[in-house]
């Protein structure tokens, strides 16, 4: 089979090692979660209490609580904003989702406890202003980083030239010239019956609407390494994340990203996946 027959074949998206599981529901916050704490009633006067004595020392007030302003299953760009502050000062280690998850609530957690706060894991007004004091407004890559986990250091193979740098250990590909990340991308990779190769390559065919003759499935913005196995974007891995796996291409989900990325790399271009 030629280098080119093969290629045509590609890959398709398939469940990780067997049927997936479908995630469960994120949480949902509980009635009470956002509720500010209750006011104190006064009681009715009644004809039969005794009349209070003139000049008798009032009861103090006590000190107000915290308004809760997030909590389990806030969304938003005030939640994205939170977990990009708490990712600062190492309290949250994923990229920003504007989703307050289990995950969310944890780091705010651990924020209060190292605080002297009240472990609640719901951000009221005393957590929200202590973690501003401590950090700085997050940037616009802080916000919105291109990758999920942080990018792993690069393999020495991809310091020199325009390479292709992908890594199967954080799962993110960057775009290098010359040892200088261009661009930076998530990815996923084939399942353990259909691994992705490892090793030095380099592009070697570009099909941009490519579809797979043995899968009958679209490819779009491939780019051939290795016999069928490609970069492409992958729908199902925009759709379905990581519950799913490729038979063995490169499936990144930013169609945005792989579209500048594929109008950028060349055939001859070197390809390095490392484990």
């Amino acid at each position: 089979m030629t280098a080119a027959t093969a290629a045509t074949a590609g890959c398709e998206a398939r469940p990780a090692d067997g049927a997936s599981t479908a995630p469960s529901s994120p949480p949902r916050a509980t009635a009470t979660d956002d509720a500010k704490p209750a006011a104190r009633q006064s009681p009715s006067p009644d004809a039969s209490s005794p009349s209070p004595r003139t000049g008798a020392t009032p009861t103090p007030t006590p000190e107000p609580q915290g308004t809760t302003l997030m909590a389990s299953g806030s969304r938003g760009e005030q939640v994205r904003e939170l977990q990009a502050r708490l990712r600062q000062i190492g309290h949250f280690d994923r990229s920003p989702t504007g989703y307050y998850g289990t995950l969310t609530a944890a780091a705010v957690r651990s924020f209060q406890g190292k605080r002297g706060l009240s472990r609640t894991g719901r951000t009221d007004t005393v957590t929200w202003q202590k973690l501003l004091g401590m950090t700085h407004e997050p940037t616009a890559a802080e916000l919105n980083p291109p990758t999920t986990v942080p990018v792993a250091e690069p393999d020495k193979r991809c310091m020199t030239g325009r390479v292709l740098c992908i890594s199967k250990n954080s799962r993110t590909l960057s775009w290098m010239i010359d040892g200088r990340v261009v661009s930076s991308m998530d990815v996923r990779f084939g399942s353990q019956y259909t691994p992705t190769r490892e090793g030095t390559f380099s592009v070697y065919w570009k099909s941009r609407h490519h579809v797979s003759t043995l899968y009958h499935t679209a490819m779009p913005y491939a780019m051939f390494f290795s016999g069928g196995q490609a970069v492409h974007y992958s729908a199902d891995f925009a759709a379905h994340g990581y519950s799913g796996a490729s038979h063995g291409c490169v499936n990144v989900r930013d169609e945005g990203r792989i579209a500048s990325l594929f109008a950028q790399v060349k055939t001859g271009d070197k390809v390095v996946v490392s484990g």
